[in-house]
């Protein structure tokens, strides 16, 4: 199929400094997540970190004209005890976002935990038993997966969360602010 032929397109991304994987998933009208595109980008033969930081923005944005997305979900940086680790992580992150923000593209995000909870039904799985269940999931032969780094399958586990997210009844709603926001808006919850 083509991007045109999909009532909603997301991209999702897995931010990383040596790798940042990508998952691109379509939907079709009153059919399930497809995938269109699975891959990583490549980044550790570039020494400055500066670059890299052009190397994301340029290949995410090239990614997002190529396959015209209407949404983007992230990976939210995992707060670990390496400070610089973290910081480049979010930079990577922060130039991703940008690159969805100068194609106007709205941006959700979500911690890892909530991915692998998402795909696996527990937020303490591994990389590989979410790649596993993506790969009953999305039909997705051992081909397609064959050498693939995680960061790629991370990145499409963020797209399809994003997607079931987005998909709840609820998921328009906004939250009340307070209990009298609540009580206000479920009046017959309330005796």
């Amino acid at each position: 199929m083509k991007p045109a032929d999909y009532n909603r397109i997301i991209i999702g991304i897995d931010p990383g400094t040596n790798l940042m994987g990508y998952g691109v998933v379509g939907i079709a009208p009153k059919r399930k997540p497809e995938v269109i595109a699975l891959g990583v980008i490549h980044l550790s033969k570039l020494e400055d970190h500066y670059l890299r930081l052009r190397r994301i923005f340029d290949r995410v944005t090239a990614l997002i004209d190529q396959y015209t997305p209407d949404e983007m979900a992230l990976e939210a940086p995992f707060f670990g005890k390496n400070v610089q680790s973290m910081l480049k992580l979010g930079r990577a992150q922060g130039v991703a976002m940008a690159a969805a923000l100068e194609r106007d593209l709205p941006i959700a995000e979500y911690e890892p935990r909530k991915v692998k909870q998402a795909i696996t039904g527990t937020g303490a799985a591994s990389k590989e038993q979410v790649r596993e269940m993506l790969r009953r999931m999305m039909a997705l032969s051992d081909t397609t997966l064959d050498g693939l780094p995680l960061d790629a399958t991370d990145a499409l586990a963020v797209a399809m969360t994003h997607f079931y997210e987005s998909s709840r009844p609820d998921a328009g709603a906004s939250k009340p602010r307070d209990w009298k926001a609540f009580i206000a808006r479920n009046p017959d919850r309330v005796r």
